[in-house]
């Protein structure tokens, strides 16, 4: 028994109520950064990650 055509785009629907249009995009970024990272370092190739970036402003 597997997903059929109606039931993905059920998901889908799902998904994009619940994220947003504009907040997807930068998800499936970052999951496939995710991935990348993740088979860089199963070959070993292993990087120093970006330092964070430093905040100057204060909201009050």
């Amino acid at each position: 028994m597997g997903l059929g055509a109606p039931e993905i785009i059920l998901i889908l629907a799902a998904v994009l109520l619940l994220f947003g249009g504009k907040k997807i995009p930068e998800m499936m970024k970052g999951l496939g950064k995710g991935m990348k990272d993740f088979k860089d370092a199963q070959n070993g190739h292993v990087t120093e990650p970006a330092p964070a970036p430093v905040v100057t402003e204060v909201k009050e």
